[in-house]
């Protein structure tokens, strides 16, 4: 499963790492907002790696959780999914709004071994200072550069290089990010 290689989700050492993270998610979810060290013990305890800082906003969804490392200071806004068949990579200090979905996850294009519930997927790796905005898709197989700012709804199929702004379903370059972008703080 890990390698990009064709795999059945219910095979019983898949089942019982699923089940594992469906019942820390539950915990998880269920968490009041006063109880931000139990949200981030039970992160801790579900994800691959987690860096120091990161905030994630309940609800969140992946399928395993132990392919997922989350850098220092990153932030996932509500409703996050992951599909994690395949190792999912976020760097440090990006922004992911609410609803993005990391869908290292896909299916066989020929209808028999689909139906038959063979699956595979791709990593995805997302580099530091990345911002992806509300809705966003990520595909299988996908890496975004450091810096880089996907729009709301945007559909990424491609890698997208460092330092850009990308937008629209396909997400496509629309320009490079530059000293009009530049804010002067107090």
């Amino acid at each position: 499963m890990l390698r990009g290689e064709l795999f059945r989700a219910d095979d019983p050492e898949l089942v019982v790492a699923h089940d594992r993270a469906q019942e820390l998610l539950y915990d998880y979810n269920a968490t009041r907002p006063g109880e931000q060290a139990e949200r981030d013990g039970l992160l801790r305890e579900l994800l691959g790696s987690i860096g120091e800082g990161v905030v994630v906003k309940p609800a969140f969804r992946c399928d395993y959780g132990t392919y997922v490392s989350i850098g220092d200071g990153t932030f996932l806004n509500y409703d996050c999914v992951m599909l994690d068949i395949a190792p999912i990579a976020i760097g440090a200090r990006c922004w992911l709004a609410s609803c993005v979905q990391l869908l290292a996850a896909t299916h066989p294009i020929d209808p028999f071994p689909r139906r038959d519930g063979w699956e595979y997927g791709a990593p995805i790796t997302i580099a530091d200072n990345v911002w992806l905005g509300g809705g966003v898709i990520v595909c299988p197989g996908v890496s975004i550069g450091e810096h880089t700012v996907v729009g709301a709804g945007g559909v990424v199929t491609r890698d997208l290089p460092a330092g850009v702004v990308a937008y629209g379903n396909p997400a496509r370059v629309v320009r490079e990010i530059g000293e009009r972008d530049r804010v002067q703080l107090p």
